[in-house]
């Protein structure tokens, strides 16, 4: 065994057993272990008989030395094994000196637990055959032959510190797929090589080379999984070239992080990485990063996002081996050819919780310009710096030969350099790859213009396929557990209060259902008695007749024990009311006392037993007028429509309405937090989100809102969490994912931000291809134009197109699961609509108008003169049904049109500028139709006329045929005062076969713009329409006016009570009944509508001068005359 030097720190490698043995002479041969680590021979074992059952017992062990400042490093330990080659000693024969062996197997023992902290570890190793082995023919127990290893140190490598900081870098080269078609396997053999340069310590760098890669003709694919392989030379035993339990296990192409993630990718690289030809080298590296070579890990990425991995083969040369006829193969270090590059982003290593990145990388050719403007690397991997330097034959090489050990104390130590093609920290180290002083190359560098041979990779098509791997984040991510906390912290769940059960109320409650069933009972008894009797004589029942039945049952409920039955039943309500209403529950004083009590009880009992016996038997009392109940969608609607008129103070009352109904439905609170956004009051919104997130601490867009806020309101360090929260409670939503990013583009965190916008793009690409294949499957209505159906390939950054002239999609008509929903309609009817629309899928919920997602709210909120109100807005009261239709064409859809239709709908238009910013830069996005509809409706919000009319002139430019733009282009007329033009602009709207996505309003106001000029028919008409829509108070007022204006009294009566037991606090309604029923000649109802109409103070003085007029034209109607 190798003497240890004392100045470093022993590993101890034991292998103690061996199963399953057997040689080449039979089932207990003589055999022995070899152990090597770094090229170097530790010792040998002695020579052990095998059991008959295939048992042997070596307890051999060996050492070498650690020692990080000049000798065995902790990287030499994290990419190199320990070697076991167990050979056979074959017996002498005659006239024979020196004793034959045989290699039987190798063994590899993987070192990295010693990286992870432990001082010691056992483990069973599967001892693999070389090829003509015996081994390769198991014994007949079947079991693959192994030995057992014991690895020791006497403390722990690695401190507490390295082990936190420290950290595990491994890439894995898998191939080169698509290769130009000049590399052929004939002729002279190639050396085919690729690497890349990890920063070490300071400001060194060290190059990672995988040699000798395996060129293949192609005709079927790579198998997945296979295992991936040690880059080492000369590996005796096939199998003992994988590494244990490390396998390349592929994934589909859309989960990538490289650059043929795309679908239009997938029919290429399935055909590259089938048909084509291919270099493979299924290779990992690994690498022990320091605590300061992480920093410099990490700050290169921030610095030098694209990282160069180089390509070559160099040419291999048959060369003198130092005796005569005896010759090798060496590679000609001269001849680089065929150098390209392929450029990784490294920059989602930075992401939080990131540890892996793989994909597939466009090969382009080496030309120092380019590569230096995009990676700021000054030198050439193979070309400046040599692979020359690094001494490697590299695995399954041409040259790999088994070597049968002839002699083997002639064994010779091998220091120099690493046999994987790394040099040691003494040795040549490579420059940095980051920015250095001068921006431009060193003068002594050979500046290349052209790189024919390369130019060939991008006319194949070539790229490589790569996966680089921490063993931790760089970046931590904070832990879903660890955020909901913190939410917690912030704000505390409330559940819900339970109501007490007791209570003085409660028990006179119980007392009244005890009398209820008691008189029920009671009254069954009498009718089984007495039933056919009172039918036959019905009215003529005397007095006498009723106290002789009465006689008879209570005799009878006496004798059968339902009396003493009914006194049980009611006397634990009558002890409920002894004491939760009158507090008694200890003894009395006194007989008097308690007579005096029995007498009041005896009064109270009797007095609620009349309550009740009334309650129960309501014919004798005269019937109450039925009330007839908002339900909460209806007081949505209402409040919405006070919105619109800018009745902020009625708005608020029909809000609170509602919570006071249901104060735990976090719908509720919300739709309230955005009204209170509208008005600019931040403060109240957030209380109202942060009520709804205490509600349901799960509840996504009460996350998002609630981060909003806190952007808002600069707090944002807790607007973080929010949005962290989001992703790990939905990481498929869009919107929370792009809020994110729009987050730290606040904080100047452009990686984070690059990550959050990655990411929402990728889930907005899944649900479209998602639902296009659904429909497909249930339907059959999408259709590609372009053969293959290939979608917009240009996904990033952070946007896809579905409606571009390269794709086409048809939807058969009558509209159906393609078909959108009006917005207004939408928020009516889905009251919770805001909890699931961003999860829509796109060929279904997107196919809308441009601003389908946008409140009306937003676009005319603040425009409408409060003298008309009730003539403008509508109260809905009936089923509110959802109107279908379909669109006239698929506009683009991005992450930051979703997130703006999101804030558009909760009036965050502080938010929306910032990302309509993202969207006019985003490829997908820019300058359309929908985008200019968005400025418009914010702009019509601040009544900066000009600004929207300039910006509807765009939109009108874009999309002529669009609904829409005529539609907000009315409602911009109308709110200037330009009655006329917005007359036309509602009519053509109306008259398209695609609804607009504020039909509500448009009638509303056409409506109105007819009964001024008189047009009483066309005003019917219109209301009408609306009525059947959405009806609402001011559907029903406005179809009242037409028909009293046409002299149809009876209907105009009928539409306006319909107004007014929706809303009978109009007083524009109160004022037409007062007309209607002064025409009609009925006084004292016409005094009474007049009267509501003055104390709901009518402020239309036309209105009320015309209802005096009449007034004095009948003589009555004002009681005050």
């Amino acid at each position: 065994m190798e003497q240890v030097s004392s100045t470093g720190r022993p590993v101890q490698i034991t292998v103690t057993d061996g199963h399953d043995l057997k040689g080449i002479k039979g089932d207990t041969p003589v055999t022995f272990v070899r152990v090597e680590f770094n090229q170097v021979v530790l010792g040998d074992s002695a020579k052990i008989t095998v059991s008959p059952e295939g048992m042997a017992k070596y307890n051999f062990t060996s050492s070498f030395e650690f020692n990080p400042e000049g000798g065995i490093t902790l990287d030499d330990l994290a990419h190199k094994p320990v070697f076991l080659t167990m050979t056979e000693v074959l017996p002498k024969e005659k006239k024979q000196k020196e004793e034959k062996t045989l290699i039987l197997g190798q063994a590899v023992v993987d070192l990295l637990p010693l990286l992870e902290g432990e001082s010691s570890f056992e483990t069973t190793v599967p001892l693999h055959p070389v090829q003509g082995s015996p081994l390769e023919i198991p014994r007949s127990s079947g079991k693959q032959s192994s030995l057992e290893v014991k690895v020791f140190v006497a403390d722990p490598l690695l401190t507490t510190a390295q082990i936190l900081g420290g950290n595990l870098l491994k890439v894995t080269l898998e191939a080169a797929y698509s290769v130009p078609e000049s590399f052929t396997p004939v002729g002279p053999l190639q050396n085919y090589m690729a690497g890349l340069q990890v920063p070490s310590l300071g400001e060194k760098d060290y190059p990672i080379l995988f040699k000798n890669g395996i060129l293949k003709l192609g005709g079927e694919k790579e198998p997945v999984p296979r295992p991936k392989k040690w880059p080492i030379a000369n590996i005796l035993a096939p199998g003992a070239n994988n590494i244990p339990d490390a396998f390349i296990v592929g994934g589909p192409y859309e989960e990538e992080e490289g650059e043929l993630n795309h679908p239009e990718d997938r029919e290429f690289r399935n055909q590259a990485e089938c048909m084509k030809k291919r270099i493979t080298w299924d290779l990992e590296s690994r690498s022990y990063l320091a605590p300061s070579a992480v920093v410099s890990f990490q700050k290169r990425i921030a610095d030098c996002r694209l990282w160069p991995v180089e390509i070559t083969r160099v040419p291999l040369v048959t060369a003198p081996k130092g005796k005569a006829g005896k010759f090798d193969k060496t590679e000609d270090e001269n001849q680089l050819s065929f150098h390209g590059v392929a450029y990784v982003n490294m920059v989602p290593l930075l992401y939080p919780g990131v540890k892996r990145i793989r994909g597939a990388f466009h090969v382009y050719p080496y030309l120092d310009s380019i590569v230096h403007e995009k990676t700021k690397c000054l030198f050439s991997l193979f070309r400046d710096i040599g692979h020359h330097n690094n001494k490697i034959g590299g695995i399954n090489s041409p040259l790999s030969k088994q070597v049968v050990s002839k002699n083997l104390k002639e064994d010779k130590t091998v220091k120099e350099k690493d046999i994987d093609g790394r040099p040691r920290p003494g040795d040549v180290q490579a420059p940095s790859i980051k920015s250095q002083s001068s921006d431009t190359p060193l003068e002594s560098e050979p500046l290349l213009s052209n790189n024919p041979e390369g130019q060939q990779y991008v006319e194949a098509g070539t790229y490589i396929v790569l996966e680089i791997q921490l063993d931790k984040a760089l970046v931590p991510k904070r832990m879903p557990e660890e955020l909901a906390r913190r939410v917690k912290e912030m704000i505390p769940p409330r559940p819900p209060l339970t109501r007490r059960t007791g209570g003085a109320q409660k028990a006179v409650s119980d007392y009244h259902m005890q009398i209820k069933n008691i008189s029920r009972a009671i009254l069954d008894e009498y009718h089984r008695m007495f039933g056919k009797q009172v039918a036959k004589l019905e009215s003529d029942l005397d007095s006498e007749a009723l106290e002789e039945q009465k006689c008879q049952l209570s005799y009878e409920l006496n004798c059968s024990g339902k009396y003493f039955a009914f006194k049980e039943q009611l006397k634990h309500a009558v002890v409920k009311i002894v004491r939760e209403k009158y507090l008694k529950t200890t003894s009395f004083e006194s007989q008097e006392e308690l007579q005096t009590f029995i007498s009041e009880l005896y009064v109270f009992l009797v007095d609620q037993m009349h309550v009740a016996l009334n309650q129960t038997m309501p014919d004798d009392v005269q019937g109450t007028i039925p009330t007839i109940h908002t339900s909460s969608d209806q007081l949505r609607l209402f409040a919405f429509e006070a919105e619109v008129n800018e009745n902020f103070e009625m708005a608020a009352v029909y809000y609170k309405e509602r919570l006071a109904r249901e104060s735990q439905n976090l719908d509720h609170w919300l739709d309230y937090g955005a009204f209170c956004l509208l008005t600019e009051d931040n403060i109240k919104a957030q209380e109202c989100f942060r009520k709804a997130l205490a509600l349901n601490q799960n509840h996504i867009h009460s996350l998002l809102l609630c981060g909003v806020l806190a952007v808002l309101m600069e707090n944002y360090a807790q607007a973080e969490i929010f949005f962290e929260d989001a992703t790990c409670l939905e990481p498929t939503n869009v919107v929370a994912w792009t809020l994110l990013g729009l987050y730290y583009e606040i904080q100047n965190n452009d990686i984070r931000m690059e990550m959050a916008f990655h990411e929402a793009s990728k889930q907005l690409q899944a649900r479209m291809l998602q639902a296009q294949v659904t429909k497909q499957k249930s339907t059959g209505t999408v259709e590609y134009i372009e053969e293959g159906g290939k979608i917009d390939s240009s996904l990033d950054p952070w946007g896809i197109t579905t409606g571009s002239s390269a794709t086409a999609i048809k939807m058969e008509a009558p509209a159906g699961p393609g078909a959108a929903l009006s917005i207004l309609d939408e928020d009516l009817t889905e009251p919770s609509k805001l909890q699931s629309d961003s999860q829509e899928p796109i060929v279904t919920a997107h196919s809308q108008d441009p601003t389908m997602s946008q409140k009306p709210s937003n676009t005319f909120l603040k425009e409408i003169p409060t003298k008309k109100e009730t003539s403008k807005c509508q109260d809905s009261s009936a089923v509110l049904h959802p109107i279908l239709h379909y669109d006239i064409s698929q506009p683009p859809t991005t992450i930051f049109m979703e997130t703006i239709h999101f804030l558009m709908k909760v009036n965050a238009v502080q938010y929306v500028h910032r990302v309509l910013a993202h969207e006019l830069l985003c490829p997908q996005g820019g300058p359309s139709c929908e985008y200019y509809l968005v400025l418009a409706q914010t702009h019509l919000l601040k009544k900066d006329f000009a600004k929207t009319e300039e910006y509807l002139q765009q939109a009108a430019q874009m999309d002529y045929l669009n609904p829409n733009v005529w539609g907000l282009k009315g409602h911009l007329y109308f709110l200037s005062g330009n009655h006329a033009e917005a007359k036309a602009c509602y009519e053509r709207t109306i008259s398209f076969v695609v609804d607009a996505s504020e039909m509500h309003f448009i009638f509303l106001r056409l409506g109105l713009i007819y009964l001024e000029e008189k047009e009483y028919e066309k005003a019917k008409k219109t209301y009408l329409q609306a009525c059947k829509r959405l009806p609402s108070c001011l559907t029903w007022l406005g179809l009242g006016i037409a028909c009293y204006r046409l002299e149809e009294l009876t209907e105009a009566e009928d539409a306006l009570s319909e107004a007014n037991a929706l809303n009978n606090y109009n007083a524009e309604v109160w004022a037409y009944l007062a007309l209607v029923c002064l025409k009609a000649g009925r006084q004292l109802e016409a005094e009474q509508a007049y009267k509501y109409t003055i104390k709901l103070k009518l402020k239309d003085e036309a209105l009320l001068a015309e209802i005096r007029m009449v007034q004095e034209t009948v003589g009555f109607g004002n009681p005050s005359f």
